[in-house]
């Protein structure tokens, strides 16, 4: 081995295991880590995620220019928190929160993502109802909250974290999502509130929120009970508002107390940002919200963090004002049109059953698998497709259905039309390679 070889190992392997012995150029660390980067998915051919693998050059523009400010730091970065403020603002306006008391408007921040602003909602949600019981003398163990088996993760993180029994409304063949009836029948006294999912990451489909509403309302006043209701709307809370803006899902309802969306979602923001809504103050006990001085102002704090970044915050700020409601509207109603010729190709094969929903009545996704037996299954042609750039996940259904495989093809802004046909077109030429190949070929690669 000649010397430049022997240098160039021995900085990989001490690079790789014993990174903080030696001090390394910067080009060499830079050209090192995009070496090892190039390894990674393309982004944009990425079909499994929900999260944004694209923006205009001027949002990263604004990213890049702020990727030194601290959000927290409201006295030293005060516009940003303005511009943080702003969105909340706007975005509680797009779903409706109530303004017609100044007493009672609705408030909310900015998230790391979906999971922070869950854990912040059920938190809230735990704490309103303890405060509630204990006013009344009642006890206040065995909290529980009532959400169906197709949740994210995110929700099992949440009950589990805050020690909160997770009340779970299984799927079925017939309904892969919440039964608003089903849900409701598990509310009692230590319900603390009802998760209801506005675009499921299983299959796509919004959960029947007014039914739900209208079902709980019932059975709080035959109980005196007073059971919210919070809506993730991770997905489906920057789609729906414009593609069936008549669906009521939101706070036109009276028992949605809070809201979490995804600004990195469809949000059309790079990874890093989400956001909480609540109706009104009410539903955000003030005991949760923590006031400190010793960044240099009297500032409010209710995060589960602290430090963040403000460019994403920033970023969302860029999309809200660069689309305007006209601008997202022609972007999900384009995206919408997209699965639903996807879904339609797919279909037309006779090999697959589309089981999302199309035209705006769910997430622009298309949800579907083998709709008879074969000696392959849709984890084959997820392997298949990767073997040809496209990231396809292959997944089981929720608890209770986990023998149902499905693919899942989630429609982004990137996701062009034309990419759309050359995606049939490999889906149909791995179909055919894999009907030519026998079981025992298939069984050998997996």
């Amino acid at each position: 081995m000649n010397y430049e070889k022997k240098r160039e190992y021995y900085v990989t392997s001490v690079i790789t295991y014993s990174h903080l012995y030696i001090t390394i150029n910067k080009a060499v660390a830079y050209r090192l880590i995009k070496d090892d980067l190039a390894l990674d998915g393309n982004p944009a051919l990425n079909l499994a995620t929900f999260v944004t693998t694209y923006m205009e050059d001027e949002a990263e523009k604004l990213m890049a220019e702020n990727l030194s400010k601290n959000f927290i730091d409201y006295e030293e970065y005060p516009q940003s928190a303005e511009l943080c403020n702003r969105c909340v603002n706007m975005i509680a306006r797009l779903f409706n929160a109530p303004m017609d008391n100044p007493c009672f408007e609705s408030l909310g921040c900015s998230t790391v993502g979906s999971s922070e602003a869950i854990i912040l909602a059920t938190l809230a949600m735990k704490r309103k109802w303890q405060l509630s019981r204990k006013a009344k003398g009642l006890s206040t163990e065995n909290p529980n909250i009532v959400m169906g088996a197709n949740c994210q993760v995110a929700w099992h993180k949440a009950v589990r974290y805050l020690e909160i029994e997770g009340r779970e409304v299984e799927c079925t063949a017939d309904l892969l999502y919440m039964d608003p009836q089903k849900a409701v029948d598990l509310v009692d006294e230590n319900t603390i509130g009802v998760c209801a999912i506005l675009g499921s990451t299983y299959t796509g489909h919004y959960e029947d929120v007014k039914a739900i509403n209208t079902l709980l309302e019932e059975k709080c006043e035959e109980n005196g009970w007073d059971v919210g209701i919070h809506v993730d709307a991770a997905s489906g809370g920057f789609v729906a508002p414009f593609v069936v803006p008549e669906l009521e899902w939101d706070f036109r309802l009276s028992r949605v107390v809070s809201i979490n969306v995804s600004g990195h979602k469809y949000g059309l923001t790079y990874a890093g940002v989400g956001w909480a809504i609540w109706r009104s103050p009410e539903y955000l006990p003030k005991d949760l919200i923590f006031n400190i001085n010793y960044l240099g102002s009297d500032q409010a704090s209710f995060t589960v963090n602290f430090s963040k970044g403000a460019a994403h915050v920033i970023a969302q700020y860029y999309v809200l004002i660069r689309l305007g409601r006209r601008g997202f509207q022609k972007i999900m109603s384009n995206l919408t049109d997209t699965a639903d010729h996807l879904a339609e190709r797919l279909k037309a094969t006779g090999h697959f059953e589309i089981l999302s929903e199309g035209g705006g009545r769910g997430l622009p996704l298309v949800a579907f698998r083998l709709s008879t037996p074969h000696h392959y299954d849709e984890f084959d042609i997820a392997r298949r497709l990767r073997q040809r750039g496209w990231i396809v996940p292959a997944y089981t259904m929720a608890h209770e259905l986990e023998h149902m495989k499905l693919l899942r093809v989630v429609v982004r802004e990137d996701f062009s039309r034309s990419r759309c046909e050359l995606l049939a077109r490999d889906v149909v030429s791995v179909l055919k390679t894999l009907d030519l190949l026998d079981e025992k070929s298939i069984e050998a690669h997996r």
